[in-house]
């Protein structure tokens, strides 16, 4: 059925305006006035934004860790992720060394398939580089239609790999057209000043924070960016939370190496003060990088603003407290690293960044969604609203004010990292292809409705412009 949104006003990452908008099998058919409403359903935005669908670039749904898996999978994680404004997932696919690549990306298939309620997609993990790998990559990029690969710099024995799989790994994705993204963390001296506190019997959850200092992510920051350099490659740094680590991308792209930044929410707003919360509750907050220093999150906002960090990602990987969290209470290094951030990365996002005038309503769409489908090869199909794009459309109202907490959110997750904090700004609707999945902020979704999305190869440092558009 035919639908059109009117009375709203429309936010892309260049341009903001009232006009209607006409959906037509799934796509954006017409953008204007007095557009044709005969047998269509009329949705009224009066006084709500309506911007693209959000791109979440950086997910772990249903991923194993640390003796567990992840408690949110692609149902709970992707109907947490539409009640957000998100539309769009790219979730990780772990491989394991010595195994065919197409056997980790079958298994990734197996755990999404008639699951995800909106739209996904897979990044690959390279732990190794060699002959076997080689030869698989062009068919992961031309038939999968994978084009994004992670390397860890961290998690040594577990997902790091080498500086020498890095860099070949950067000089195939320059052959193949695909973007390196890297956890950037130095892994070797992490190892160390881990197994030292744990041999000093410091074991409390604060010590994750005090063995992997912000000197060790700026250092491997700067270092996978000297090799994409060398490379004449392209990198993409995953949760950036510190100012070291900004410093070395804004050097990095002033140089005109082609590499971009990512940061979270949790940076934002958080600090590290809140691993020493008593009664282990600390644990809560354990991931990696792990949270800063509080200034450290004017840095962050100055570099969104800036254009030296370019997307917002959730790196959503949530583990119950009880049961999961927990399971590290007598040693930091088995608490599961991770936390529940996908449903509420936009509204903080909008209430902390627009509403306090750290940056533009244009900006926000650019940094949840836009940019993100550019890198990603999703851009025009998905990130913006324009005719012949997927109907992936965000109603918004910038008034409603609410306080996030576990007992209303819709994770799986028994806490909520944000509990008691209060934002402005809440998605009322979401459509995903021009089908409701929130609707008056009630799921009308369907498991499995999401499809997975082939992208394109990676195309480089594309403007922001709206004269993109794909035939109907």
């Amino acid at each position: 059925m035919k639908k059109l949104i009117k009375n709203g006003t429309i936010v892309t990452a260049t341009d903001s305006f009232t006009a209607e908008i006409l959906i037509e099998e799934g796509k954006i058919s017409q953008i204007g006035t007095n557009l044709p409403a005969q047998g269509a359903e009329i949705i009224d935005a009066n006084g709500c934004l309506v911007f693209p669908g959000g791109i979440d670039p950086h997910t772990h749904l249903d991923m194993p860790f640390g003796g567990t898996v992840t408690k949110d999978d692609f149902e709970t994680g992707t109907i947490a992720a539409a009640f957000g404004g998100t539309t769009t997932v790219i979730d990780f696919c772990l491989t394991n060394k010595g195994e065919p690549l197409k056997n980790s990306i079958q298994t990734w298939h197996a755990k999404s398939k008639e699951k995800a309620v909106i739209d996904y997609g897979f990044h690959l993990m390279i732990a190794e580089m060699n002959e076997n790998v080689l030869n698989e990559l062009p068919y992961v990029i031309n038939e999968e239609g994978i084009t994004s690969f992670k390397v860890f710099m961290a998690y040594k024995n577990v997902f790091q790999a080498d500086d020498e799989t890095l860099f070949r790994t950067l000089i195939s994705a320059k052959e193949h057209g695909a973007l390196v993204m890297v956890h950037a963390e130095n892994g070797d001296v992490i190892d160390y000043l881990t197994k030292k506190a744990v041999a000093e019997g410091n074991t409390a959850p604060i010590y994750h924070a005090l063995t992997r200092p912000p000197e060790l992510e700026g250092e491997a920051t700067g270092r996978a960016a000297k090799l994409t350099g060398l490379a004449n490659s392209q990198i993409y740094v995953v949760h950036v939370s510190c100012a070291e680590a900004v410093e070395k991308i804004t050097e990095a792209r002033s140089k005109g190496f082609d590499v971009w930044g990512e940061t979270c929410p949790q940076y934002l707003v958080l600090d590290k003060s809140y691993l020493e919360k008593p009664n282990f509750e600390g644990a809560k907050y354990v991931w990696s990088p792990p949270l800063r220093e509080k200034w450290n999150q004017e840095v962050l906002w100055n570099a969104l603003k800036s254009g030296h960090l370019q997307t917002l990602g959730s790196d959503q990987c949530s583990f119950d407290f009880n049961g999961q969290k927990d399971l590290g209470r007598d040693d930091f290094t088995k608490i599961p690293n991770g936390g529940p951030i996908i449903e509420d990365r936009i509204s903080i996002l909008f209430s902390e960044g627009v509403r306090k005038g750290r940056i533009s309503l244009n900006q926000f769409v650019e940094l949840t969604s836009t940019r993100a489908a550019k890198l990603f090869g999703l851009f025009p199909r998905k990130g913006t609203i324009a005719v012949g794009s997927d109907a992936d459309i965000v109603i918004f109202d910038p008034q409603a004010e609410r306080v996030i907490s576990a007992e209303t959110h819709h994770m799986a997750v028994d806490y909520n990292a944000f509990e008691g904090m209060k934002v402005t700004g809440e998605p009322v609707s979401v459509l995903s292809r021009g089908e409701f999945v929130i609707r008056d902020k009630q799921f009308v979704g369907k498991p499995g409705a999401g499809q997975y999305l082939k992208r394109v190869k990676y195309s480089g440092n594309t403007p922001l412009n709206q004269n993109e558009t794909l035939s109907i």
